[in-house]
């Protein structure tokens, strides 16, 4: 257990020393997100008034903004895999004695710490656009725990991914068609009496949905602390059945090597 934490560790700081050199890369990374909350968070303002929101549309939108970066960011994760493969870097760690699990691991370690600066910066910009959440401030960490989460499980699935797939364009198109679907599928940008039947049926299933429901609960006035819990717990057991199966992937990867 100490060699693999150790591992863990190292590679999660070979990670994070590339980031460092590449600070443009969340730079990027956040565009994207800030785009949704302001653009639709300004334009849709109107929709706040509509029974169902509570409150503003932005106060609506800045958590489910939060999870959503967490998603696509952790969906390019497999992309440094790829890399590794095609200049040969992921032959050479696998011939090592460092552990698959650590691999994995490494990889939801860099992606979770990434989800926490952005989606503290997602919150920074809400808060300079007037937003204001009338629960503690104890709602705050936990929805960037919550994003934590649901960037474990996205990562992990994109490095399965990538290690089986073994091609950019392939890992991008997959990353994309699971992206759009489970974005308007969820309650990210609609409060979900708002929805069509079939589309809150279908949100129950999806971890977008858990995250931003769990994060809005716990930014609430009066949260219920047992469905953000309830939230918490099928991320991270989601997360938990990913990582073993990117693990897996590995020695499918090796095998056919």
């Amino acid at each position: 257990m100490t060699l693999a934490l150790t591992q863990t560790g190292l590679l999660t700081a070979r990670s994070l020393r590339t980031l460092g050199r590449q600070p443009v890369y969340l730079a990027f990374s956040l565009v994207q997100p800030l785009l949704w909350l302001l653009l639709f968070g300004h334009v849709f303002t109107a929709i706040g008034r509509l029974p169902g929101f509570g409150g503003s549309y932005l106060e609506f939108l800045t958590p489910g903004i939060v999870a959503m970066t967490a998603m696509l960011t952790a969906n390019w994760a497999g992309t440094t895999f790829v890399q590794d493969i095609d200049r040969g870097v992921m032959d050479r760690t696998l011939s090592s004695p460092t552990r698959r699990g650590a691999i994995v691991a490494a990889s939801i370690a860099h992606q979770g710490i990434s989800v926490v600066i952005l989606g503290a910066l997602v919150f920074g910009v809400a808060g300079l656009a007037g937003v204001r959440f009338p629960g503690s401030w104890v709602g705050v960490p936990v929805t960037l725990g919550l994003a934590v989460l649901l960037a474990a499980a996205f990562t992990a699935l994109s490095d399965a991914l990538a290690v089986l797939v073994r091609s950019q364009e392939a890992l991008i198109g997959l990353s994309q068609f699971l992206a759009l679907p489970l974005s308007f599928l969820s309650s990210v940008l609609m409060a979900p009496g708002l929805m069509p039947s079939w589309v809150a049926s279908a949100a129950r299933w999806n971890p977008l949905d858990w995250a931003a429901t769990g994060s809005r609960e716990a930014l609430s006035a009066s949260p219920d602390w047992g469905l953000v819990t309830r939230d918490a717990v099928q991320l991270a057991v989601l997360a938990l059945v990913l990582a073993v199966g990117a693990v897996g992937a590995f020695r499918a990867y090796q095998r056919s090597s």
